[in-house]
């Protein structure tokens, strides 16, 4: 994994940033927190992203939502509100950038496909390992990217997959993913194996069928791969990663579409990046998700 280090421009960029944080569109609120309907853009910008005073869903507080269970290293123990994990830590970091304080923070369950769903949210943003994508983008909004990542295969030791060295070398392979996943797009676009992928509702159901022998491989993103294996099934390796599209998989926010909060969130996940917070947390929780043998 590549750690993005801090820039020399550092102080520059994190003015820019800070300059941004309180210029975002400005966000009347309603008594409720929620923003006020036909609230005008020109005026009030400097206190729009003013720190603890956004048009969230509940005044003076943030809701994140998440899937459930809450995986690791993304989440520890299936406690989103503990801070620990990767995305627990990023989901503070981002909370404090924007005002509020873990004790102001509160969480709810946001399963994956209902969270990049059309309609109104129950959550100001969710972080879930979700990948920004044009499609995902007509149903909802997405902050700056806070995690590049790839994806990777894991394969039972001893399978044919797991000795695969290519792309090709899977074609003949039953594999599996999880449902509306960018794990079950990269078996379908770019390994497109002689037979159908199996889908799966959660990521437990695939594992559960990797360990029964239903399937001989699953696509996950790289630090899920080296949990998998390490911690849950050890029968299984990782086999290796495949190259990421040409400007990179990340993993996104996701918030309402035409979310008033979005540039504010936006601009807090920058200055995490400029700061070297991101890097930081990367680094700490996701330690073991090191460099695979790329499958071409």
């Amino acid at each position: 994994m590549s750690l993005r280090k801090p820039s020399a421009v550092l102080p520059l960029a994190a003015l820019a940033v800070a300059a941004a944080l309180t210029g975002c569109a400005p966000q009347a609120a309603n008594s409720d927190g929620s923003a006020a309907a036909g609230t005008s853009g020109s005026a009030g910008a400097a206190a729009s992203c003013a720190p603890g005073a956004l048009a969230t869903r509940t005044a003076g507080k943030l809701t994140i939502g998440t899937d459930k269970p809450a995986y690791d290293p993304w989440f520890s123990e299936d406690k989103p509100e503990n801070g620990k994990g990767f995305e627990s830590a990023v989901a503070y970091a981002v909370a404090e950038k924007l005002g509020y304080p873990k004790d102001k923070v509160g969480w709810v369950v946001a399963p994956f496909g209902k969270a990049t769903a059309p309609g109104a949210k129950d959550f100001d943003f969710d972080i879930n390992q979700v990948s920004i994508s044009d499609e995902r983008k007509q149903a909802v909004d997405f902050s700056s990217g806070y995690y590049s990542v790839r994806q990777a295969l894991i394969a039972l030791k001893g399978s044919p997959a797991a000795g695969a060295k290519s792309i090709a070398d899977l074609k003949g392979a039953k594999l599996g993913a999880q449902i509306g996943s960018t794990s079950l797009d990269t078996i379908t676009n770019t390994i497109k194996p002689s037979t159908p992928a199996a889908v799966f509702d959660s990521n437990d159901l695939a594992k559960a069928a990797l360990k029964n022998g239903q399937v001989e491989a699953l696509v996950v993103d790289l630090p899920t791969a080296f949990y998998i294996t390490g911690a849950e099934v050890p029968e299984a390796q990782v086999v290796g990663q495949f190259e990421s599209a040409a400007q990179g998989e990340q993993f996104g926010l996701v918030l309402d579409k035409g979310s008033r909060l979005t540039p504010c969130v936006s601009a807090a996940v920058d200055a995490l990046r400029a700061d070297g917070t991101l890097a930081k947390l990367e680094k700490q929780w996701l330690s073991d998700a090191v460099s695979a043998p790329v499958l071409k």
